[in-house]
């Protein structure tokens, strides 16, 4: 976070260690001067978080993923896709899609601070024992597959979280309705932009038919209000900060432990929901 920024150097081991030193030479009663003190981050947006209780978050949020795919479902012009496409589209916007329910639904969730080791407690455990220190959380260049990808358990930190509540309230305090969560779910959906795609030009028209519903049904039911079709463009720009490893994280690690999160969604499409 941008508060961690300025004060990382300060907070380092070395720097520490170093300024310990410097103490114990000074004088007696001759503490640092003001400002020099190592500090914490003050938001706090670093630490890594659980959700407080697992059992009841993750069975909402399972049962939020099953109605998610059902609706895709049953969206005729997604059927017509071949089915790799569809595969496609739903690997990249199940997370979205997943947090649009959640919103729809009025899910809460509360979280904990985490007791999770430090990188230095972490190396000095596998040196212990004779390991390789594990990568903390997923290395640039380098993909993360979330649960069941080939890397341990990853966190989401506060400021991660954070984020999804505040899409959350955003949506609530837009008190969208039915329709315009369909219709948004259509345009998350149907995403011309992705790489591997054959049928872009239809997944392109479909995409551009749902937002013109969405603008239909604002002007009908609120006249009033013309600036109502741009907050909810809002809401789907908010949607891309999404992190689908922190949806899986979060919600699914706990009840599907190492199942990979593409081979759950690919079974449970293929399935009658």
């Amino acid at each position: 976070c941008r508060c961690c920024a300025e004060s990382r150097r300060h907070g380092s081991i070395l720097y520490n260690i170093l300024r310990s030193e410097e103490r114990a030479a000074s004088p007696a009663g001759q503490g640092p001067r003001r400002g020099q003190a190592s500090r914490g981050c003050p938001c706090g947006s670093r630490r890594r978080v659980a959700l407080r209780s697992p059992q009841v978050a993750c069975k909402a949020a399972s049962a939020v993923l099953v109605k998610t795919l059902r609706f895709v479902q049953n969206v005729p012009c997604f059927q017509e896709l071949p089915l790799d496409e569809q595969l496609l589209l739903v690997r990249s916007c199940w997370a979205p899609l997943l947090v649009l329910g959640l919103a729809q639904d009025r899910v809460h969730f509360e979280t904990v601070e985490s007791a999770e080791p430090s990188m230095l407690q972490r190396i000095l455990t596998t040196r212990q024992q004779g390991e390789q220190p594990p990568p903390r959380g997923p290395m640039p260049g380098r993909p993360h597959h979330g649960p069941g990808g080939g890397g341990g358990p990853h966190l989401p930190s506060a400021g991660e979280i954070q984020a999804i509540k505040g899409f959350l309230a955003k949506c609530w305090s837009l008190d969208i309705s039915t329709k315009e969560y369909a219709y948004l779910k259509g345009t998350v959906l149907f995403n011309p932009d992705l790489p591997g795609l054959q049928c872009t030009q239809y997944i392109e028209g479909l995409q551009r038919e749902a937002q013109q519903a969405l603008n239909e049904h604002v002007r009908l039911i609120h006249r009033g209000d013309e600036a109502r079709f741009a907050k909810l463009n809002v809401v789907l720009s908010l949607l891309r900060s999404i992190n689908a490893n922190v949806i899986a994280e979060l919600f699914f690690r706990p009840i599907i432990g190492a199942v990979n999160m593409d081979d759950m969604l690919l079974e449970m499409l293929c399935a009658k929901l």
